[in-house]
């Protein structure tokens, strides 16, 4: 038998072999567990659905409001930032190094066509890893030469291989900027970047098998990013921005879950806006009026959701509550609750505001008076028993708690405490809780609860007096007020040290911003009157209504 014969055998006893793994559902690569970022590569945070990636910063800077507090210098960051020309910069020597044939026309190119963006949150929170899914159109040749590249780059290298409808397809790695890289790999018409090679390599440099399978399914032509959003395909939107409610909510979303997600797009003119809701058993009809009634006149931002109905139970009995006292608190509790911040007090300490849909009693009272207690204050060495005192006094159809807090970031100096000696830290807050009728009030500053029971008390205007009445309020806006509370918490935040240098920086880029901003007149965004959820991920439409 000559060589070339039996090459030939050895060749299709490989593919029988292939075949037949293929028939029994089996994988012939060793892969890992998880990957290390342990993703969930089907359910992103945030998806980015455009038309084109290269006019989204410009499409952007289209809303008057983001146009004036963005300017042209977020185009030119996009434009010129690190990362994107580290990158660039590393494809253009690719390029020409290898004489690809290619030139700038692929850089120019590349941003240029429709894609998905899904992205996750860090560690911090913030948006960081991304998957990219985009159609090759013209850029079909762009990976071809890469095999012949990977041989030998010092930048580009095969760092595994993914299987797709039946067919082998390479994964390589770029790396840029010294410590970062890219994967990427290409399958009929369809080009993958992934932001790091921890979305599917784990810490043993295998692929992580769940990760691994929902990028070949990507490659494959299933996509659920859409599904996970509960969004029809794209038609003739140039742009699709939409965020998940965990993100949205940072991480509160178990307490308010009809709250689904955020969307906005823009189509052939301006953009638009949506709300998510999802069906929620027993979830009564939302009513933000009770909300908008106690909050006093004057806020910067403010948000009123839909509380899930038991969801306070279980968080009562982690801090202490008795069975009976937060079955009784949760029976009465309402199914809303809203946030406002106001420019005279601080981002730390907004006003919480809540309602019950039964009357309080004496026992009530007596065990609110003992959940704040239990939950509210701080170990302070110079006073007996580690905590100050808690003040409680009645008040008309109510009652109202208080407790100094020591705290370097609190709202008064120590010195302006009863017993200034006693505290430990330079500055203290007056943490307080009140109980007027049938509406909690609860804040860091207890200015704000003081004038929230005059505003229940008709002795300052609620803001529900300048909120419509024709629809559904859950947002407030007043770009003037927000401004002067973000200035002031810039300002607070300089680091003493080096206070000149920060502050030249904020005068120069940031507070002009800030300022622009505030020029802008109050906003109420607003839902359909009545609407409420009968299915997961309902999308209604969501106006910004000018007051």
């Amino acid at each position: 038998m000559n060589r070339n014969t039996t090459a030939h055998l050895r060749h299709v006893a490989v593919l029988l072999t292939a075949g037949l793994l293929a028939a029994c559902g089996q994988d012939s690569r060793d892969l890992g567990e998880r990957s290390t970022l342990g993703l969930d590569l089907q359910r992103p945070d945030a998806l980015i659905e455009s038309a084109s990636l290269s006019r989204l910063p410009k499409d952007l800077l289209a809303v008057p409001l983001l146009r004036d507090t963005l300017t042209e210098d977020f185009v030119f960051y996009y434009e010129h930032n690190a990362d994107r020309l580290g990158l660039v910069g590393s494809l253009r020597r690719i390029i020409y190094e290898r004489d690809l044939q290619l030139r700038d026309e692929l850089l120019d190119e590349l941003l240029d066509q429709p894609a998905d963006v899904a992205l996750w949150k860090g560690a911090d929170g913030k948006l960081k890893h991304f998957v990219m899914v985009m159609q090759r159109g013209g850029l079909a040749k762009v990976l071809e030469p890469l095999a012949h590249v990977a041989l030998d780059d010092t930048q580009l290298s095969k760092a595994g291989e993914l299987h797709v409808d039946g067919s082998s397809v390479p994964l390589y790695r770029l790396n840029y900027l010294g410590d970062r890289a890219l994967l990427l790999a290409s399958h009929g018409d369809k080009l993958l970047v992934l932001s790091s090679p921890g979305m599917l390599f784990g810490e043993d440099d295998k692929l992580g098998r769940a990760a691994t399978e929902s990028v070949e399914a990507l490659l494959d032509g299933d996509n659920p990013f859409a599904k996970r959003f509960g969004l029809k395909a794209r038609e003739t939107e140039q742009q699709r921005i939409s965020l998940s409610g965990e993100y949205v909510a940072l991480g509160y979303q178990r307490f308010f879950p009809a709250f689904a997600g955020v969307r906005f797009e823009k189509g052939e003119g301006a953009w638009s806006s949506f709300l998510a809701l999802n069906e929620v058993d027993d979830q009564p009809a939302m009513d933000f009026t009770p909300i908008w009634k106690a909050m006093p006149m004057g806020a910067s931002a403010c948000v009123a959701v839909p509380v899930a109905p038991g969801s306070a139970e279980k968080l009562l009995e982690r801090v202490g509550a008795s069975k009976a006292v937060s079955e009784d608190l949760q029976k009465r509790l309402g199914s809303t609750a809203g946030l406002c911040w106001y420019a005279d007090s601080r981002l730390h300490s907004p006003l919480l505001v809540t309602h019950l849909d039964e009357a309080a009693t004496p026992e009530l009272d007596q065990a609110i008076g003992g959940l704040f207690d239990g939950m509210i204050g701080a170990f302070e060495p110079n006073v007996e028993n580690g905590r100050f005192p808690v003040e409680s006094q009645s008040i008309a159809d109510g009652h109202i708690w208080h407790r100094q807090v020591g705290s370097n970031f609190g709202q008064y100096p120590a010195e302006d405490s009863n017993t200034p000696d006693a505290l430990a830290s330079r500055a203290f807050f007056n943490v307080s809780l009140a109980r007027q009728g049938q509406t909690l009030l609860f804040s860091l500053d207890d200015t704000l609860v003081i004038k929230a029971l005059d505003t229940l008390n008709k002795r300052y205007p609620p803001l529900a007096e300048v909120l419509p009445a024709d629809g559904l309020v859950p947002g407030y806006l007043a770009p003037e007020g927000l401004s002067r509370l973000l200035e002031q918490e810039t300002l607070d935040s300089l680091p003493a040290n080096y206070e000149p240098v920060f502050r030249n920086a904020a005068d120069t880029h940031l507070l002009p911003k800030l300022r622009a901003m505030g020029g802008y007149g109050q906003f109420a965004l607003t839902l359909p009157k009545g609407t409420e959820a009968d299915d997961d991920w309902k999308w209604v439409p969501l106006e910004w209504r000018s007051l």
